[in-house]
């Protein structure tokens, strides 16, 4: 069931009070004293900037959510494998930590630099727009086969949470052994041969036949890390 955010609620209470105040500024036509003045300085500035902060709030934190993701029929698979409680897939894996949760795609796809939020922002501008110019019509069978990364998945994102120092991670002889090699991106923890595809129902039919991820160790997440990025506590994905 879908619950109307307290934010969404201030907005329109705001906007109603502006569209009030000017109506009966409209209808009345009072003096132009100092309570007038205030009154439309009220509902032809401070309201309907307010309002519109807030809407901007709202959505930004909407569009964080892997349901607003999923809106798209080509990423339905993906958000379908991640809710799906018996996927080994990585995705369906940080989606059931209750670090990432229903926001699992936002925290695993963001920039973490130093203008992170705004290039992450812009990058979701483009997926909109390749939706709707290319991918909105298309077949889901075809669509798997053109949906990539436009870069290799940057190991760093995987180290915000998954700290390459914290002794839980470095017990595992598999990240002992590949320690530089994660340091560096030489190899992608991301991949077949490391814990697997994020999203197993969207890799293309030539690469299938890897690895499944269920036979790959699962790291633990770095507690001082998570709780930087704004989560709890820390965990094993």
């Amino acid at each position: 069931m879908h619950h109307t955010s307290p934010l969404t609620v201030i907005a329109a209470l705001l906007a109603i009070i502006s569209v009030v105040l000017l109506v009966r500024f409209l209808v009345m036509r009072p003096a132009l004293d100092r309570n007038t003045k205030i009154s439309l300085l009220l509902g032809l500035g401070v309201f309907p900037i307010a309002a519109a902060a807030t809407t901007n709030v709202e959505g930004y934190q909407a569009t964080q959510k892997r349901q607003f993701c999923g809106s798209c029929h080509v990423m339905t698979p993906i958000a379908q494998d991640s809710e799906d409680a018996k996927s080994a897939g990585l995705a369906a894996r940080h989606a059931r930590n209750a670090f990432t949760g229903a926001n699992n795609c936002y925290v695993c796809h963001a920039d973490y630099g130093m203008f992170g939020t705004v290039l992450t922002k812009m990058g979701g501008m483009r997926h909109v727009w390749l939706y709707y110019t290319e991918f909105r019509s298309m077949p889901m069978e075809e669509a798997k086969e053109k949906i990539h990364l436009v870069k290799p998945y940057p190991n760093a994102n995987c180290m915000q949470c998954h700290s390459t120092e914290n002794p839980g991670w470095l017990a595992e002889p598999e990240h002992r052994a590949s320690l530089e090699a994660t340091r560096s991106g030489t190899v992608s923890c991301a991949s077949p041969g490391c814990h697997g595809f994020a999203h197993p129902n969207m890799v293309p039919e030539k690469d299938r036949g890897h690895t499944p991820a269920q036979l790959l160790p699962r790291p633990r997440i770095d507690a001082g890390a998570a709780q930087s990025l704004g989560l709890v506590d820390g965990g094993t994905p």
